[in-house]
């Protein structure tokens, strides 16, 4: 009778729990300062957006200008070839007016795109530097909200935001010269009113960021939330709890709608103060202007063209406090961006080259300490053993005894606390990850299929490898044969998870994965408690395919496992408790025994 050990290790107190990423408390500004970085070499396309925009917002002032000034001659009483020169010039305007607009617009937008492209790129790139230990307190739908919604959100920054706030501290300044020349009173006027407006944002700007951190937490949950339902359809539906998981996401749901409503309302009363000063700096303006006129200090014909470049200088203003509104959003995006992309990796590298010469694939692990948190209890204490090149040795234990936290610290997930751990008589950190990686390859319990063919995924063990070398790892792992059966063979697609795949099928495919790969160390979490006699005997048989000639490291999970291992090495809270084979620690009566005893009912140690 085959029986099951569970050695799941979750002693190191690591969850997905977590639904946002912890924002640090700074000013707008520098908020949005932090994204100026990503912006990378696409600044100069950003800065030839901002001189098009300068130039079509004077080229539309002077069109503006010179419009009124038509209207106000022909009003009183000019003819048509008074005026046909300057109608010339309006004509000659209008090309460029459109080239530059063009360009402002183009310039803003493929700087912008150019700039999230190369953030998604980095975005990835810190979850990989991250993995797995930071990745592991985060729910994979709010980081797949950072990576996707967070990096498109800032497009408004960079191709809104940027251009048209130079050209709002440019043309508005012109334009109050310009006034001023005309008569000083009137400069003197608009001055105060393009200040008022460009403050509106900073009115409510504390209510703003709050609205814009629940805002983008709230669509970070209710992302992590739907992913958790849709991958969890079938478990909900098996146990009748649809109705339940509904009325959560109902509930986080109408946490967003309160939070949308709330920005909008905030969003409607800026609206309101805007348009209030609009209309009273155009209403003090034609006062003004009127009784200028009345008093002889203003020629009547540059009365509507005062009024036209009052107007005309708040519309950057009005352009920027519109993009403003949605600052807080940007801000609280650029936040969770930029927490994610500044995050101290779990482990770095710490040398350029690996040690020289070939690297003996002997495992050692030397009085190894660790704790995951430097407030828990270490999870493994003074851990030594060896594996030998080409020896197989089992890790068993416990849940929680540290069998895992073992293979972490030799893949080099995290780093040890205290002692080291060693491949071939040096220290793993004496590797760069990269050369580490390449030596060592891990066929973990719970197998990721992508939603791909089942050839890419098994390429996935060596990206070069061709259509013959992928069947022959397939065969080895005794993948081959119930890939052949599928419609598709070899270009059937595995589905979300590897939803159409079973478990038996799902590991064997993990296995060519490895067996394709071809690294000297192998790491494996056996994965065949959950299948049926048939797929774990196929799973066994790729498995002892797998570890021949090959150094391995097992966290073991039944009895027929263990036993084939040529050493043991049983964990207990934490620290090595005996090692040696099968027949050793049965006959010794330690705590071996004591472990297969309260697994395996009935049991009977053997006397010593």
């Amino acid at each position: 009778m085959t029986s099951t050990i569970h050695t799941h290790d979750v002693g190191h107190g690591h969850g997905h729990g977590h639904s946002d990423v912890p924002v640090p408390r700074r000013s707008l500004v520098a908020r949005l300062r932090s994204l100026m970085p990503l912006l990378g070499p696409h600044r100069r396309l950003i800065g030839v957006a901002y001189l098009a925009g300068v130039v079509h917002q004077l080229l539309l002032l002077t069109s503006s200008g010179i419009g009124a000034y038509v209207v106000a001659r022909a009003a009183g009483g000019a003819s048509l070839t008074q005026l046909t020169g300057w109608l010339i010039v309006l004509a000659c305007l209008i090309l460029p007016l459109v080239v530059m607009q063009v360009a402002d617009n183009t310039y803003a937008h493929v700087a912008a795109f150019r700039a999230l492209a190369d953030t998604r790129t980095k975005v990835f790139a810190a979850f990989e530097r991250l993995s797995p230990g930071y990745l592991l307190e985060r729910r994979s739908g709010d980081l797949g909200s950072a990576a996707v919604s967070d990096v498109e959100q800032i497009e408004l920054f960079f191709a809104h935001t940027l251009s048209p706030l130079a050209v709002a501290s440019t043309i508005p300044v012109a334009t109050t010269v310009v006034l001023g020349w005309f008569h000083w009173s009137l400069a003197c006027v608009l001055a105060p009113i393009l200040l008022l407006l460009a403050s509106v944002p900073g009115w409510l700007r504390r209510r703003a960021e709050l609205h814009g951190h629940e805002l983008r937490d709230s669509l970070g949950r209710m992302s992590a939330d739907s992913t958790d339902t849709f991958q969890g359809l079938r478990e909900l539906v098996n146990f009748g709890a649809h109705a339940q998981r509904l009325g959560l996401l109902r509930k986080q749901s109408a946490r967003l709608a309160e939070t949308k409503s709330a920005h909008g309302r905030r969003s409607g009363i800026e609206y309101a103060a805007t348009d209030t000063i609009v209309l009273l700096g155009i209403l003090a303006v034609l006062l003004l202007g009127a009784r200028l006129v009345a008093a002889g200090e203003l020629d009547r014909v540059f009365f509507p063209v005062a009024v036209v470049l009052a107007s005309m200088a708040m519309l950057p203003v009005l352009a920027v406090t519109e993009v403003a509104r949605e600052l807080s959003i940007v801000a609280a995006s650029a936040d969770r961006l930029t927490t994610l992309l500044d995050a101290p990796a779990p482990v770095s590298d710490l040398v350029s080259e690996p040690p020289e010469g070939p690297i003996v694939p002997h495992v050692r692990f030397d009085t190894v300490t660790f704790a995951y948190r430097g407030n828990l209890r270490p999870a493994v204490r003074e851990v030594s053993f060896e594996i030998r090149p080409g020896e197989t040795v089992a890790l068993v234990g416990h849940s929680g005894a540290g069998k895992s936290t073992c293979a972490n610290l030799l893949l080099r997930f995290w780093d040890v606390t205290g002692g080291s751990v060693s491949v071939g008589g040096h220290d793993v950190r004496d590797f760069p990850q990269e050369d580490l990686r390449r030596l060592m390859t891990l066929v973990p319990q719970n197998t990721f299929l992508f939603n791909t063919s089942l050839r890419d995924n098994i390429r996935l063990g060596r990206a070069d490898a061709c259509d013959d070398e992928i069947e022959a790892a397939a065969r080895a792992a005794q993948a081959h044969e119930f890939i052949t059966t599928l419609p598709d063979g070899y270009d059937t697609v595995a589905g979300e998870l590897g939803a159409r795949m079973s478990g038996g099928q799902r590991q064997r495919i993990a296995i060519a994965r490895a067996l394709l790969k071809d690294a000297p160390i192998l790491v494996m979490d056996e994965a065949v408690s959950n299948l049926d006699a048939a797929s774990e005997q196929a799973v066994s048989e790729a498995m002892d395919e797998a570890r021949h000639g090959r150094t391995t490291l097992i966290i073991a999970h039944r009895l027929s496992t263990i036993r084939t291992a040529d050493r043991i090495v049983v964990i207990s809270d934490g620290r090595v408790a005996e090692t040696g084979t099968h027949e050793e620690l049965l006959a010794t009566g330690g705590a071996y025994v004591d472990l297969l005893a309260s697994q395996l009912e009935g049991f009977t140690a053997p006397e010593s």
